[in-house]
């Protein structure tokens, strides 16, 4: 058997351990059979925390940080350009996006602060994309009909600029 110790910067956040509730932060969950178990921590306000974890035998202490912006998204697009187009790789991350092509003069990373402009144009089926003092970029969505992965990294992408922005 193992014992957990769960605490997180938020007090008093709900703690379920494979579906059911244990009880709120901090808290200690003795005699946990040992193997693979689902946490969710929820705290009002805030992103719930969904972790699988491995039990061994003895304690663990776990720490869980709501306030700690997250960030870990990736999606293939197509930049346009003015004459054909390259496809690539928008990969985000708290420290920044990064585009990843074959196409060396494409390539790009920036700090998430670095974006002057970054917006999808729905009907345009665009996220659009420039950096300060630098290039503005188009990127499409190859194998979607619509813009809602697009939409959808935008939406992942700007929570956490918001977050960041916040936080200074």
């Amino acid at each position: 058997m193992g014992t957990l110790h769960i605490d997180s910067d938020v007090t008093g956040a709900q703690v379920f351990i494979d579906r059911n509730f244990i009880g709120v932060t901090p808290i200690t969950w003795p005699e946990i059979a040992v193997g693979a178990h689902r946490l969710n921590i929820v705290a009002p306000g805030y992103d719930s925390i969904a972790e699988t974890v491995d039990v061994e035998p003895g304690p663990r202490d776990l720490q869980f940080n709501f306030n700690e912006a997250r960030l870990d998204a990736g999606i293939d697009v197509v930049h346009k350009h003015r004459i054909g187009s390259c496809k690539g790789r928008l990969v985000a991350t708290p420290q920044g996006l990064r585009y990843d092509t074959n196409d060396k003069g494409d390539r790009f990373s920036v700090s998430l602060d670095d974006l002057e402009v970054f917006q999808v144009d729905y009907l345009a089926k665009v996220l659009q994309v420039k950096l300060k003092k630098g290039k503005r970029y188009e990127f499409t969505d190859p194998g979607a009909a619509n813009a809602d992965r697009l939409f959808v990294f935008h939406r992942d992408v700007d929570k956490v600029r918001e977050r960041l922005t916040a936080n200074r």
